[in-house]
């Protein structure tokens, strides 16, 4: 998808304010918006369709796997307006907000509102700790529960399953076998099956995709494995894939 959260060196940088606290645009009409790009959806059920990518600036966790720490600096500031002129610019009807964490910034919403309204395919990429039920229901949410290697695990707004359906996905990053049985455990425990699509990531060159494979498939599990197609296709690029 759009970078969030997989993929995946050791992160020790600071969030924008050096707490780990995000600092959305000063305007609730503006947006921080860190880069906009047109790709190939990297991860998810709509791994290898063209996707124009906004990534906006900030995030409200410190998460060990991040690997778009970059996006934790201030970006620049935008106005809805003008996000959306950018976006007729790449010629994609298929766009996906991520970050940082999206749901940081209050413009956001209508932003993704007005996105809907203008007939885009609207994707939204948020990292599970913040409630997602004000995101207007014809955008699909991919909800990114943090696993414990991850060090935000206590983060977790499981509240927000209430507000899945089956047109969005949840994500699971995982790094070894700790991780796996937490995500097996939530995904049981919390109503997750046959919800919506369920992604197992592994963190690379921590947990083999091989390896995995073969633990979803002696567990039976209906979930989707997932690999970052951006990471295959373009493994120098750091930005803007």
């Amino acid at each position: 998808m759009g970078m969030t959260d997989a993929n995946h060196t050791h992160d020790t940088a600071g969030a924008h304010d050096g707490t780990g606290t995000a600092r959305p645009a000063a305007d609730t009409g503006v947006l921080n918006v860190c880069e906009m790009f047109l790709s190939l959806q990297g991860e998810g059920a709509r791994t290898g369709l063209p996707c124009s990518f906004v990534r906006l600036a900030g995030c409200n966790l410190r998460c060990d796997w991040c690997d778009t720490a970059y996006a934790r600096e201030p970006g620049t500031d935008m106005t809805i307006d003008e996000v959306i002129a950018r976006l007729a610019e790449l010629h994609c009807k298929r766009v996906e907000l991520t970050g940082g964490e999206p749901l940081c910034q209050p413009a956001a919403l209508e932003l993704m509102q007005r996105l809907c309204d203008l007939g885009h395919e609207v994707l939204l990429e948020t990292n599970g700790s913040l409630d997602i039920e004000p995101v207007d229901t014809r955008v699909a949410r991919i909800v990114d529960f943090k696993c414990p290697s991850s060090g935000a695990a206590e983060a977790n707004l499981w509240s927000n399953i209430d507000q899945l359906w089956a047109g969005d996905e949840v994500k699971f990053v995982l790094a070894d076998r700790a991780d796996y049985d937490y995500a097996v455990a939530a995904m049981r425990e919390r109503g997750l099956i046959g919800l919506c699509e369920i992604i197992f990531s592994p963190v690379e060159g921590l947990l083999k995709p091989a390896e995995l494979a073969e633990w979803i498939l002696a567990d039976g599990l209906n979930v989707r494995l997932g690999l970052q197609l951006h990471k295959i296709l373009w493994p120098d690029e750091q930005r803007g894939r």
